[in-house]
């Protein structure tokens, strides 16, 4: 298996299991008031964000100065978390006072999904004992 393979497997596993879950839970999640639909576009906007960063972060660690790779995993939660903040303030604008917080809410635990998995792939990619 391919270092990149061993990244995007389990990162699209987890994007296949909540879009899944999302599916599968559908009406129980509108009776409780929460909008799918806000969890399927944050889960797939976390998909492409996390495909972006792991790019960035996999040259990182092709360098031999390991603060290169420091600085690409900083810089890619960053990233990560201004385009949630973006894509928060443009739902909250476009949807007016009707905005589901419950639905936001759920999202934003999403990226802690995402971010444990890329954490997880990223420490198994990482091959060099002194990084």
């Amino acid at each position: 298996m391919t270092p990149t393979t061993r990244f995007f497997l389990p990162l699209l596993s987890l994007f296949a299991i909540i879009t899944i879950l999302i599916f599968a839970l559908k009406n129980l999640l509108a009776s409780k008031g929460i909008d799918s639909n806000v969890l399927l576009v944050a889960n797939g906007i976390l998909l492409l964000l996390n495909i972006l960063v792991f790019v960035y972060q996999k040259n990182a660690l092709s360098h031999s100065n390991p603060n290169v790779f420091v600085r690409s995993v900083m810089s890619g939660m960053m990233l990560k978390m201004f385009v949630c903040a973006i894509a928060v303030l443009a739902y909250v604008l476009l949807s007016d006072k009707e905005y589901n917080k419950k639905s936001v809410f759920i999202a934003m635990f999403f990226y802690l999904f995402y971010l444990a998995v890329e954490v997880s792939s990223l420490m198994r990619l990482n091959n060099k004992r002194n990084a």
